[in-house]
């Protein structure tokens, strides 16, 4: 069956931005001016299509990546809601690395916020093209200027300002379109549905002259032939314009900026034409690389429907009636239902049984999918996020995915043995699902250990046990996710000899653990002589160190930060093993980390908090309370922000407090930043904590 729309034609753009900055409701409008839904969704009366699940529509926030697809002047765009709640970070991180293009969506009152940042770099990373739309223009304290600044400081971004509102506030009444040099002003009557054309207000004639001289300018720095008429005096016309900007928003050399408020449906339908016009196509985009298994070679895969197949899995969802959908990105070729397809990453094959175009939660059937298209499989059992999917003939691992380290914890337990079997499948599930969940079983208790991204991400994973999969479980208090490591260099000496049904076992190593710089991780060195050590033993005894690694010598906590230097040993002709070598490298690494040593870390966080001018002085002593350290204070709208960095362990139920202190009017927003020492009482603390 050929494909509805050529790859030239397709769009796979995500929309990205700090929370409540109107993402979910700009993507409602698109819906709605594409045709794909008859009515505008409400986030506050829970009817939005893109937040379908309970726990979204109960909280207002986007916790899922939602995918759909919808149509705009004969182009087809793949849309991903993400979420803009640091805690659901990976849902961020897997969409941008299938994604083509992104909208940056910023807030005109708040402008560029922390996970404004976050999700900018992690934009930057995947090399995306974006375009930027400044929402909430009709909010108290909407300060476009302000916003198109901080895109400059705070992000490094070259902004190129497409439009100019009309007015601000309670005043904004439409935008000037730079290109056209034409006022737009939407119907109130129709939902915005329809917009006069108009001449510029005499007020902004200057200022629009100005601008658009400006935007030409910087057009033409990025284009030879353009730049030469330029020069010349010659007149650019605007297909030569828009031609220009397409070239250098694709270099990610400029980043368009539209401004308008979807919420009072102003500016969406200039957003849906830049989307078209300056965005890319899988086909403007790099072919995708990969390394040819078997050959350590890398290759190339061109969106190209003829090309051999290559998918990248991106996640993983759970439905009552299919059980199991995967999301995939086609980066080559053509796949018709009922195909089987080959797992690289496991080294597996499996049937794809059905092939879906999903939007958020519902679902069309297709009998193929193609180059650059954006779809969800059914059938695929082993599949998880990050594996590549290809035809068996022409196998290519494509770049997985890397994913942040959780810091927060709590047990859960069924509350009777019949549950037990329920709540390991719910969670073998739900790591299957998310990545940044983890599931580890207690040494000392047998107690089952979640960890996530923050409060927010485990208590929505948390209730969606009990009330999704109905699974009987008691959830313990949270629980901070230390780390452990070491301050000075030490040697520590690990022997096992052991002697079962007169067979012996022998390993004997020598180690040096020395600290690293934080945030390095493991290193491993082999300075030992062969006659000592025989070299089928050194890859064992790494083994050996990276596994005594996740037991650390103070609190159990996983040590990081630390380099092992394999000094020396000895070895036993007949008796010695590889299992023995491995066995004697944890004992050693335990023995000279009781030396060197240990310290406790504590996962620091990043924070800023938002709240009204007559409460910040409240705000600033309770956080310094909290060990916070203070970096920076400032004005936003009528408000002020803190930047600040604060310990993990300090900040839970810190939302009821914020509101308590600001009469509900505060909001904050945290990400892990770093790991450091702990003050001793913490460290005392935590060692004589009580059990899970």
């Amino acid at each position: 069956m050929p494909r509805e729309y050529e790859i030239e034609q397709v769009r796979n753009i995500g929309i990205m931005a700090h929370i409540d900055a109107g993402k979910t409701t700009t993507t409602e409008r698109i819906l709605f001016y594409t045709g794909k839904k008859h009515k505008i969704g409400d986030i506050d009366d829970g009817t939005t299509d893109m937040d379908w699940m309970v726990q979204e529509r109960e909280r207002g926030v986007t916790i899922t990546a939602a995918a759909t697809t919808c149509f705009w002047d004969d182009h087809a765009i793949h849309l991903i809601d993400t979420p803009g709640h640091v805690d659901f970070t990976v849902e961020v991180e897997r969409s941008l690395r299938v994604l083509d293009g992104a909208v940056a969506l910023f807030c005109a009152v708040g402008g560029v916020e922390p996970q404004s940042e976050t999700v900018w770099r992690q934009a930057e990373r995947y090399h995306i093209p974006r375009i930027a739309f400044v929402n909430k223009m009709d909010r108290l304290g909407a300060d476009f200027p302000r916003v198109i600044e901080m895109m400059k400081t705070r992000l490094g971004a070259n902004p190129l300002l497409l439009q100019l509102p009309i007015g601000a506030e309670s005043q904004f009444s439409g935008v000037v379109d730079l290109i056209r040099m034409k006022a737009l002003r939407w119907h109130e009557e129709d939902q915005g549905q329809t917009f006069d054309l108009t001449d510029i207000p005499d007020e902004l004639e200057v200022a629009a002259q100005e601008a658009r001289e400006a935007l030409i300018e910087a057009v033409a720095s990025e284009d030879d032939a353009l730049l030469e008429k330029y020069l010349e005096g010659e007149d650019i016309t605007e297909i030569e314009l828009r031609s220009g900007i397409r070239l250098a928003t694709l270099n990610n050399s400029l980043v368009p900026v539209l401004c308008g408020t979807a919420l009072k449906n102003q500016g969406v339908q200039p957003l849906l034409d830049a989307i078209i016009d300056f965005l890319p196509s899988p086909t403007d985009v790099p072919p995708i690389a990969g390394i040819v298994p078997g050959k350590d070679r890398e290759e190339d895969r061109e969106s190209k429907d003829d090309a051999p197949f290559a998918a990248l899995a991106f996640k993983i969802a759970r439905d009552p009636n299919v059980a199991k959908i995967v999301y995939c990105r086609i980066y080559s070729g053509t796949l018709k239902r009922g195909e089987v397809v080959y797992n690289v990453t496991k080294d597996t094959k499996e049937r794809a049984t059905r092939i879906l175009q999903m939007h958020a939660n519902k679902r069309e059937t297709c009998d193929e999918a193609h180059a650059g298209d954006i779809v969800a499989l059914v059938g695929l059992k082993d599949t998880t996020t990050g594996d590549t999917l290809t035809t068996a003939s022409h196998p290519i691992l494509l770049e997985s995915m890397v994913f942040p380290e959780p810091v927060i914890s709590v047990a859960i337990e069924p509350r009777s043995e019949r549950d037990k079997d329920a709540l390991e499948e719910t969670l073998d599930f739900m790591m299957e699902e998310d990545p940044t969940f983890t599931v580890q079983i207690d040494d000392e208790t047998g107690q089952r250990v979640i960890s996530g991204m923050g409060e927010l991400h485990l208590e929505i994973l948390t209730d969606r046990m009990l009330r999704e999969f109905q699974v009987n479980a008691r959830v313990s208090k949270l629980q901070v996710a230390y780390r452990e490591t070491i301050n000075q260099i030490a040697e520590g000496q690990g022997k096992y000899i052991h002697k079962v049904d007169d067979e012996g076992i022998y390993g004997d190593v020598i180690l040096r653990l020395e600290p690293l710089p934080r945030g390095t991780g493991f290193e491993f060195s082999d300075e030992s002589d062969e006659l000592d050590i025989p070299r089928q033993y050194v890859g064992p005894i790494e083994q050996g160190a990276r596994g005594a690694m996740s037991n650390g010598v103070l609190s159990g906590f996983p040590m990081q930060d630390i380099k092992v230097v394999l000094l020396g040993g000895s070895y036993h002709q007949t008796d010695s093993s590889e299992a023995a070598f491995e066995a004697a490298s944890v004992i050693a690494v335990e023995n000279a980390a009781q030396k060197a040593s240990p310290v406790l870390l504590e996962p620091i966080m990043q924070i800023q908090v938002i709240a009204p001018t007559e409460h910040i002085g409240k705000v600033i002593g309770d956080l310094n309370s909290r060990r916070a350290q203070i970096h920076e204070t400032g004005a936003v709208g009528t408000s002020e922000f803190i930047d600040a960095q604060v310990p993990l362990a300090q900040m839970f139920q810190y939302t009821t407090e914020l509101r308590s202190l600001t009469q509900g009017r505060g909001m904050f927003t945290m990400e892990f930043s770093h790991h450091d020492i702990a003050p001793a009482s913490t460290r005392d603390a935590v060692i004589n904590r009580p059990l899970f």
